[in-house]
C-alpha cells in the first residue's frame, strides 16, 4: 500500500530545483507555469537566495511546482492514498485529480499573496518543538498565547504566534522539550492570524470546478479521506487558518495498511516523521533526480498489480 505525500513551507532551499531542470521537458513545463501565475519559478528555484524564497508569496507556488515536477518525473504511479502538509495539500489535490496543475498553481499563488499580506499585519512566526509530551506541551503553548499550528506526530509540534510570544517560549520551554527551532516561514500560518487570507481564497475558489478524487485524498484537517472535490476545495481554503494535524494523517496511513511512502520534492521532512511514527514503512524522499530510481523500485514493490 503506497502513499504519496507532499511537503509544506520551510522545505525549500536555495537552488533545489536546479538538477530537476535537466530532465526532458522540465524547463518548458516550469516556464509555462511561470507565465500562468506571473512568477519566475525558474529563477526562484535555481538562483534566488534563502531570503527570497522564504517569502510566502514565492515559497508556496515554488513548492507546489517542485512537487508536481518531481511527481511527473517519477512516471505513472498508482498510489493508494495521497496527502500534503499545509501547502503540500495543493500538490496532493493535483495528484488526486481534483484540480489541474495550472488551476492549483494559480490558487496557490493567490494563497501565498493573501497569507503574506495577512502576515504583514503583525510580526509573527513559527517554531518547532522537538521532544515533549503533547498533553504537556499544548496547554503550555496556550498559556503563552501560542497556537499548536502543526501537530506533526513523532514528538514534534510547531507553535505559531507573535515574535514576542515565540521569544517567551524560548525562555520557558514546556517540560520535556529538548529544543525550540525557528522555522523558515514569514508568518503564523494555520492560526487566527491568517483569517484575512481565508476570505480572499474563498472568492478565488468560487471560480473553480473541482473533480472528485480518483484516489483517496487524506486531509490534514482531521486525517480523514475526503470523498468529493468540493469538500477538498473547501478544506484547502479553510486550512489556512486552522491547525495541521499531520499526526492524524499518519494514523490513517497506518490504519489503511501503508507499507511504503514517497515524498515528492523537496522531500525529507515528512519521510523523517514517517521513519519515527510509522516503523516498518519503507520511505523514499525525492530530493534530486538521483532519487527517482529508488522511488520507482518502491512503486513497483508496493502497488497492486
Amino acid at each position: 500500500m503506497l502513499v504519496l505525500v507532499a511537503p509544506g513551507q520551510g522545505a525549500q532551499t536555495p537552488g533545489f530545483l536546479t538538477p530537476w531542470l535537466e530532465l526532458p521537458g522540465a524547463a518548458d513545463r516550469l516556464a509555462a507555469w511561470s507565465d500562468a501565475i506571473g512568477l519566475d519559478l525558474v529563477h526562484y528555484g535555481t538562483k534566488a537566495d534563502a531570503d527570497d524564497i522564504r517569502d510566502t508569496a514565492v515559497a508556496q507556488p515554488l513548492l507546489v511546482a517542485a512537487g508536481l515536477l518531481s511527481a511527473a518525473a517519477l512516471g505513472q504511479t498508482a498510489p493508494d492514498a495521497v496527502a500534503g502538509h499545509s501547502v503540500g495539500e495543493f500538490t496532493a489535490a493535483v495528484l488526486a485529480g481534483v484540480l489541474d496543475d495550472t488551476a492549483a498553481l494559480k490558487l496557490v499563488r493567490t494563497r501565498g499573496l493573501a497569507m503574506a499580506e495577512a502576515a504583514a499585519i503583525a510580526p509573527t512566526g513559527m517554531s518547532a518543538l522537538l521532544g515533549g509530551d503533547p498533553e504537556v506541551t499544548v496547554p503550555h503553548l496556550e498559556k503563552l498565547g501560542l497556537t499548536p499550528a502543526n501537530v506533526n506526530g513523532a514528538g514534534q509540534i510547531v507553535a505559531a504566534g507573535t515574535l514576542e510570544q515565540l521569544a517567551a517560549l524560548e525562555a520557558d520551554k514546556p517540560e520535556g522539550v529538548r529544543r525550540v527551532v525557528a522555522l523558515k516561514v514569514a508568518g503564523a500560518f494555520h492560526t487566527h492570524h491568517m483569517a484575512p487570507a481565508v476570505a480572499t481564497l474563498e472568492q478565488a475558489a468560487r471560480e473553480l470546478s473541482p473533480a472528485d478524487p480518483t484516489v483517496p485524498y487524506v486531509s490534514n484537517k482531521d486525517g480523514q479521506a475526503v470523498a468529493t472535490g468540493a469538500e477538498v476545495l473547501a478544506r484547502l481554503v479553510g486550512q489556512v487558518a486552522n491547525p495541521v494535524r499531520w499526526d492524524l494523517c499518519m494514523e490513517t496511513f497506518q490504519a489503511r495498511g501503508a507499507t511504503a511512502l514517497i515524498e515528492v520534492c523537496p522531500g525529507g521532512t515528512l519521510t523523517g516523521l514517517a521513519k519515527r511514527a510509522l516503523p516498518g514503512v519503507a520511505t523514499v524522499a525525492l530530493k534530486t533526480p538521483d532519487d527517482l530510481d529508488a522511488a520507482r523500485t518502491l512503486v513497483a514493490e508496493h502497488t497492486a498489480v
